[in-house]
């Protein structure tokens, strides 16, 4: 159970951002449910995420494996139940998600993959990235774009499953 009461949809505040919610995602997850005690919190929050998971031009199994070994390292498991179907969409295998937690050692990843799981891996445990961890992704990505899309990525995937386990935010909680 969340550690707070989850927010009034239908208070005045909160309503034109509901119904953009509502349009963009199909409606209004925990978290949202929860960012929504602060209209403008969610409001930033929800331009940054669109940002990051639909404007950027990181490959999208890429992304949602970070997405997936951000919250496996964090120990968040909504982030994990609400990636988990769009990682398999976005064409990562079932298999590697559930070797993810071995990746170092699975021949079912790629060279490219790795390099970006080990970047991931540095800067959610350590944040500090050692040069040779930071030039084998800089190598993957191919880009100074796509690394800054990578890092943005990682860093705002952080801060999801940060908010998500401070708040005890879960997928089976009543709302």
């Amino acid at each position: 159970m969340a550690r707070l009461p989850y927010a009034d949809l239908t208070h005045p505040d909160a309503q034109p951002l509901v119904d953009r919610i509502v349009a963009e995602r199909g409606s209004v997850l925990h978290l949202y449910q929860m960012l929504l005690h602060s209209p403008a919190v969610a409001g930033g929050w929800l331009n940054y995420l669109t940002s990051i998971r639909q404007l950027s031009t990181l490959p999208g199994d890429l992304r949602e494996l970070v997405i997936m070994r951000v919250a496996a390292i964090n120990g968040a498991p909504y982030e994990a139940d609400q990636h988990a179907p769009i990682a398999l969409k976005e064409g990562v295998s079932q298999a590697q998600l559930d070797a993810l937690d071995a990746w170092e050692s699975s021949s079912l990843f790629s060279d490219r993959e790795k390099a970006v799981l080990a970047y991931t891996d540095t800067m959610t445990r350590h944040v500090q990235v050692p040069e040779p961890v930071f030039q084998a992704a800089r190598a993957a990505m191919g880009s100074d774009k796509l690394m800054v899309e990578l890092t943005a990525t990682v860093a705002a995937y952080n801060m999801v499953s940060r908010f998500l386990e401070a708040l005890q935010v879960h997928s089976h909680d009543h709302r």
